[in-house]
């Protein structure tokens, strides 16, 4: 990654958590007119300094330790830095001012979600490199390698979110012990409704700390379902390796003939299934099956079983134990097509197989 990669870009870093309840709200409307990271979370600074030791001090007591240096000699840091910190997450408003390279290698104890507002970062984790704008987030996961490049006027909203607590919601979303960490996916794409959906929860926490609703006095049961409830939205809006196993638990949201047929693919996802098997199962006509699939998650039923066995094969293939061939992966999860399978998987998760499963057990 060479200096000025990128274009000039303001970041502002939010650590959050809280469900959004109310009408969608347009970031760039919320935008204007402001000129700096300090407008948001402003009765909350911890840090406004041109020092890049006292910056890397500062910023690493919110987060965690890092190699924080600027990318153009004799450039200036102003950095800026606002927290507001719960029990199990915290808020973070967050510019350098300059271009700066940051290198916190794995996070630990904690997930972090980052949206920027403006201009641009470039985001290496897990070996994977994702160019960050204010359509496309990132989020990292505690147990992976992570290198950034912010430009010089990046802003970014930044949701910091504690491993323990987000595995305590993931386990009772789910119902059961998770089989292992819980990873996402690396890039978060804004222009979806689920990404939208996301980031507008984000910025409704923002809202209620500066109106003095949320974290104006010591933790509450409020800022304890915020915290809660955030978590879960990032659970089931964004995917993982464990998104698979949510579609299941959303089973009793369906009506009974859909949630027979969801159960059904669920359970026999590795079978040669057909249509006409699926809807017999569930004592609906083929039509009909396709009708109310159609209307309750905007794909077809073998769509949606496609989706499931794929969303099976790469949490088996991220798996660093017991690590498994692509092709057995494959013919596990119900592919009898590897050509096929390794196009659909690239088309969902932008990779190969292949390398996903390298990259794996690299890390």
């Amino acid at each position: 990654m060479s200096a000025g990669r990128y274009p000039d870009c303001e970041s502002i870093c939010i650590v959050s958590s809280l469900k959004y309840s109310g009408p969608s709200i347009d970031w760039r409307v919320m935008m204007q007119g402001q000129s700096g990271p300090a407008e948001f979370l402003q009765a909350h600074p911890i840090l406004r300094t041109e020092s890049l030791s006292e910056a890397r001090e500062v910023v690493g007591r919110a987060f965690c330790d890092h190699r924080l240096n600027l990318r153009r000699r004799g450039a200036k840091l102003a950095a800026r830095h606002n927290h507001v910190g719960g029990r199990h997450v915290s808020l973070n408003a967050l510019g350098y001012g300059t271009e700066v390279e940051i290198d916190p290698g794995q996070l630990g104890h904690f997930y972090l979600l980052q949206i920027p507002l403006s201009g641009g970062a470039c985001v290496s984790h897990r070996g994977e490199e994702v160019v960050a704008s204010p359509r496309l987030a990132t989020i990292l996961s505690p147990d992976r390698e992570t290198r950034m490049v912010w430009s010089e006027d990046c802003r970014k909203l930044l949701l910091q979110i504690d491993r323990q607590h987000l595995e305590r919601v993931a386990e009772e979303l789910l119902g059961s012990p998770l089989p292992g960490p819980v990873r996402f996916d690396p890039a978060v794409d804004l222009e979806t409704p689920q990404g939208r959906a996301l980031r507008n929860r984000v910025l409704a926490v923002v809202r209620a700390v500066d109106g003095g609703e949320l974290w104006a006095g010591p933790q509450g049961l409020r800022e304890s379902r915020a915290e809660r409830d955030v978590v879960a939205s990032l659970l089931t809006l964004h995917g993982s390796n464990i998104s698979h196993a949510f579609w299941r638990s959303e089973r009793p949201m369906l009506p009974r003939d859909l949630r027979r047929a969801v159960a059904f693919i669920h359970a026999h996802f590795a079978d040669p299934l057909r249509l006409d098997t699926i809807a017999a199962h569930c004592g609906l006509s083929p039509r009909a099956l396709q009708i109310g699939f159609r209307k309750a998650f905007d794909l077809t039923p073998m769509e949606y079983l496609r989706q499931v066995r794929l969303d099976s094969a790469h949490y088996r293939l991220s798996r660093r134990r017991d690590p498994e061939g692509v092709g057995d992966v494959a013919h596990a999860c119900g592919f009898s097509h590897l050509g096929r399978f390794a196009r659909d998987y690239r088309a969902r998760f932008g990779d190969s197989p292949v390398r996903r499963r390298r990259r794996a057990q690299e890390s």
